[in-house]
């Protein structure tokens, strides 16, 4: 594209410009293909602990003590196919990261930088698996339910980055922001954490703990722990409206200010479902889209820190 081009139709992508040696299209849509399963087994999870499957399958790697896969004869009747169905996406998963591990090497052998990154996601989805399996020894422990599901985030932000990078080419990356508000980006990266994981001390002191029969909550007030999580959220909002603010003034003719306002969207729509299903007893769809929400959110912090640097081989 000639820079007359780019003055004709600017580019209104969140996404960086693609590098003047693109990926193959291919293996761009490993990269799209890894993300998307990463935000979806985070739903398929949500289903399992909002429908009380996550015993469905009581034993762990076997679904039972005798079957790899559900039996006709199990006590848990139509849990044990969300149960299993939910295992079975880790293995797509894997197959998934190592597809895009094997097609960096064959189709894009001079981006070694991106082969670590890809192969410790293959690391953690069997890290995941290890611990979905503690999650089920230890009769869905609130606490090892929340370390399951903070897992998935650092997943869904590693491959968010990988699709991000794909696009970029390898000369160092520059900001193109005062390093103050750098700094601010990374302060909000850290606090979009602190949100999530306030989120996952809620869900561990409500209604839908992953088992129909035997629930395991934290020793927490439901509605405390609620008003702190929203206040939290707030306190976010704050802070990404100001650095919005700071990238229009310094970064506006960069995807920053896109980026960012891509963050504040998200959050608000998030806002709005969590009121909803805090003010209508927590229904399980209601919530399902709120843990879809959540990692909407960690892709949309993801690329909005890094639009506020850029590589000159773009």
């Amino acid at each position: 594209m000639t820079s007359a081009d780019t003055l004709a139709a600017p580019d209104r992508s969140i996404l960086p410009t693609l590098s003047a040696r693109p990926l193959p299209k291919w293996l761009t849509a490993l990269f799209w293909l890894n993300l998307a399963c990463q935000v979806g087994i985070v739903v398929t999870g949500g289903l399992v602990r909002l429908t009380g499957s996550g015993l469905g399958c009581p034993e762990w790697p076997r679904c039972t003590t005798d079957s790899l896969t559900p039996t006709r004869h199990q006590e848990q009747s139509w849990h044990k196919y969300i149960e299993f169905g939910n295992r079975t996406l880790t293995g797509v998963l894997s197959i998934v990261a190592l597809a895009l591990l094997i097609g960096i090497i064959v189709g894009a052998p001079q981006r070694k930088g991106l082969r670590l990154p890809t192969g410790l996601v293959l690391a953690g989805i069997a890290l995941q698996a290890i611990v979905g399996g503690i999650t089920v020894l230890t009769g869905l422990n609130p606490a090892i339910v929340a370390a399951h599901f903070l897992i998935s985030m650092l997943l869904v932000a590693a491959s968010a980055w990988l699709v991000w990078r794909g696009r970029e080419g390898d000369s160092p990356a520059e900001l193109v922001v005062r390093p103050g508000i750098w700094r601010l980006g990374q302060g909000i990266a850290a606090f979009t954490v602190v949100v999530l994981l306030l989120g996952t001390l809620v869900t561990g002191s409500g209604p839908h703990s992953g088992d129909a029969d035997e629930p395991a909550r934290l020793g927490l007030d439901p509605r405390t722990i609620s008003w702190i999580h929203a206040d939290a959220v707030m306190l976010f909002i704050g802070l990404v409206v100001a650095m919005i603010v700071a990238v229009r003034l310094t970064a506006a003719d960069t995807n920053a200010p896109r980026a960012w306002t891509a963050v504040l969207v998200v959050t608000l729509a998030q806002g709005v479902i969590g009121y909803v299903q805090y003010f209508t007893g927590l229904p399980w769809l209601v919530v399902l889209l709120h843990m879809l929400g959540a990692s909407l959110l960690v892709v949309a912090v993801s690329w909005a820190l890094l639009s506020l640097r850029v590589r000159a081989d773009a």
